[in-house]
């Protein structure tokens, strides 16, 4: 008996090498394709360091389904110099969304760790402890698509831009490009759609609620008011 199963091995032997060959072919491919796929992609740093806010990929995109969805509303975006965003507007955004924002380089290894521990004791694996700096990334190059290959791409091009721009002007990006409900695109927008002023007159409690709206911005926001939104105000409250 053993001497058939040692037998039966040592001729399995060549298909099994095989088999990891054709896989590591497969896969420097992928390293390959990925890689090319990063360096088509790479954007000029220069143009987000300074000067206007550019469209990000998200606001495009919602101009292109905006025609096969005429009931969203029209596109609501006035993007603004950070100068005249109060502070305690982007106080809230950082207690709402990346409390150590200032402290780490784009990527925060202690909520990632946090978020894979969760996973871990709930048994499934689903994707957080996204950065602003990250999120950032995402609004401005990829799509809202969860998967590994994009994750992968968001790591490196958050770290490209860290590198290349300050944290005053990632904040800014941001702070005009995210989302704040259908169609509304930067806080001074969502302070002209919501409240009809410009974002420099936003209070201490509407910009609470705006950083708010975050998580999901078309469900829950200044209008809809649901309970999710409410307990996330009194949360972010609490900080100020």
């Amino acid at each position: 008996m053993f001497f058939n199963k040692l037998t039966n091995t040592f001729f399995k032997l060549p298909t099994v090498v095989k088999t990891l060959k054709l896989s590591w072919k497969i896969l420097l491919l992928i390293i390959v394709m990925d890689t090319g796929y990063l360096i088509g992609i790479w954007p000029d740093w220069k143009i987000y360091a300074e000067g206007p806010i550019q469209q990000s990929n998200f606001i495009r995109n919602y101009i292109s389904e905006h025609y096969q969805h005429r009931d969203w509303p029209r596109l609501h975006w006035r993007p603004v110099s950070i100068n005249v965003i109060p502070k305690h507007m982007i106080r809230a955004l950082i207690v709402a969304e990346d409390a150590r924002f200032y402290s780490h380089s784009g990527i925060d290894t202690d909520a990632l760790k946090e978020v894979m521990e969760y996973n871990l004791s709930k048994n499934r694996f689903i994707y957080g402890g996204s950065t602003i700096s990250q999120q950032t990334i995402k609004n401005i190059f990829l799509s809202p698509s969860r998967n590994p290959f994009r994750k992968w791409h968001e790591f490196v091009l958050t770290i490209g831009m860290e590198r290349n721009l300050s944290k005053q002007r990632i904040l800014e990006q941001y702070l005009n490009i995210a989302e704040f409900g259908r169609g509304v695109y930067g806080v001074n927008a969502a302070a002209q759609y919501y409240w009809g002023i410009p974002a420099s007159r936003l209070s201490v409690r509407q910009s609470i609620e705006l950083a708010a709206s975050l998580p999901a911005p078309v469900k829950h926001n200044p209008k809809t008011r649901t309970r999710f939104f409410l307990k996330r105000v009194k949360k972010i409250g609490r900080y100020f």
